[in-house]
């Protein structure tokens, strides 16, 4: 991956939909080239071009990212939070939690209600310390792609 690789998935993060005719020259190719870029990046799996839900848009009022403890296999624990709706994504992790999870949820009270009627009751989870964020604010995460 070159300086211009990269730039193309900075334009890219900013505004998925762009079209290659402003894509070309925001990075200093013409619109084919930096189509052929784009599809050498994606056929060589380096990217992924996937659509991602805004979970606040779709109804929901309260997320919250879950520290969780677990005692054994985290990934039991990981595939039962992965079943659930209110789930986001959940990730394994090496280090004071043994896996992480965002959850979605109508509101505060409903998140509470999650995490200790359907979190905490897990077979081998030992803690969990949530992280909430509420609002209705779009969230948006930038990856530094050098």
């Amino acid at each position: 991956m070159d300086d211009i690789d990269r730039a193309i998935l900075r334009e890219l993060q900013t505004d998925g939909r762009i079209p290659y005719a402003d894509l070309g020259p925001k990075v200093g190719l013409s619109p084919s080239a930096a189509r052929q870029r784009l599809q050498r990046l994606i056929d060589t799996k380096a990217v992924q071009v996937v659509g991602v839900t805004d979970p606040m848009a779709m109804g929901g009022q309260a997320m919250a990212m879950l520290g969780i403890r677990v005692d054994g296999d985290p990934r039991a624990v990981a595939d039962a939070l992965s079943a659930r709706d209110e789930v986001v994504y959940a990730v394994l992790t090496a280090g004071h939690y043994a896996l992480f999870a965002e959850v979605v949820s109508p509101g505060p009270a409903d998140l509470l209600d999650f995490v200790n009627d359907a979190v905490r009751p897990i077979e081998g989870v030992a803690g969990v310390d949530t992280f909430p964020y509420f609002g209705i604010h779009t969230h948006r995460f930038m990856w530094n792609v050098g």
